[in-house]
């Protein structure tokens, strides 16, 4: 099995226990990831997603570094093949050039997938865009039957 590397995840995450993952979390600080394997990265996304005027973050501007940092693993996305995932209409894909849901892949055959991740478990239909380089649309794994969400995400006030 080909080993790849999940950028960005929580401690807590699943991908620590799945083989040939290689989970890089805040102690490892995926910033010092050396490259070399396909990526599933998960960069910060509150201060780019569509409720960014309700994040709260200690420091606004190094989390928002460390979101441009994350965005450098498109860079190993597009040399390696992977996954980046963030928020439906998250300001990322502007700033970086990636390509919208429906549109033609980029230069590197990078294309973007809209799903919802209530398909996958999640309580909310919470509409996430995932950009993939090294694997055509027509050639997606089955992808799990549609589910219908329980919970909506929405901010408190």
């Amino acid at each position: 099995m080909r080993q790849v590397a999940a950028l960005f995840v929580r401690g807590d995450s699943v991908y620590h226990s799945l083989a040939g993952v290689d989970a890089w979390d805040e102690g490892r600080d995926a910033r010092r990831w050396p490259g070399g394997a396909p990526v599933v990265a998960h960069p910060p996304c509150r201060l780019w997603a569509k409720l960014r005027q309700f994040a709260k973050a200690a420091d606004p501007h190094a989390e928002r570094m460390l979101a441009v940092q994350a965005v450098q693993a498109v860079q190993a996305v597009q040399a390696h093949g992977g996954v980046l995932e963030h928020p439906a209409e998250s300001t990322l894909w502007a700033h970086c050039g990636l390509p919208l849901p429906g549109r033609a892949p980029d230069r590197f055959g990078g294309w973007t997938a809209e799903i919802r991740q209530c398909d996958w478990g999640h309580k909310a239909e919470k509409l996430t865009w995932l950009y993939i380089v090294g694997v055509h649309p027509d050639d997606l794994p089955e992808l799990p039957p549609s589910a219908e969400p329980i919970a909506v995400i929405k901010p408190q006030r």
